[in-house]
């Protein structure tokens, strides 16, 4: 049992990046209020971030900054690969929130909710404002 514990507890960074992940995938799928949802899914992409980054660390490793004197010495880099990617989907993560906002204002000056639920009933139930109610005109 000790052993088990001891090979469990020894990756805990994975456990973590799983928490999260459900943490994330809980707001996502179980909240009806849409600006928990994007807080849900901002979790979940953070998860995601630190898992790549952990995977980019080496035990030991220097950061690739390339010289003589470092190469002949013969020091373990790490990969800078998963940080440049991750600093990527950062600026992606960062703009499809900015994105999901606007939008979530839009419904709600529309709807006047930001309720998932209030807002496919009342969507149902009339068109919205900016339409006309007879189809086809």
């Amino acid at each position: 049992m000790e052993w088990f514990l001891a090979k469990i507890f020894a990756k805990y960074n994975y456990w973590v990046f799983i928490l999260l992940m459900l943490i994330g995938f809980y707001g996502i799928v179980a909240k009806e209020n849409l600006i928990k949802k994007i807080l849900g899914l901002n979790i979940f992409q953070t998860a995601i971030f630190l898992y790549f980054i952990s995977l980019g660390a080496v035990k030991g490793g220097t950061a690739p900054i390339v010289d003589e004197t470092i190469i002949q010495k013969g020091y373990i880099y790490t990969n800078p690969l998963p940080h440049v990617l991750i600093l990527t989907a950062i600026v992606v993560s960062v703009a499809t929130t900015a994105v999901a906002l606007s939008l979530v204002i839009r419904m709600h000056r529309e709807y006047g909710t930001i309720e998932e639920s209030e807002i496919i009933e009342k969507s149902l139930r009339e068109p919205p404002h900016g339409e006309n109610s007879k189809p086809g005109t």
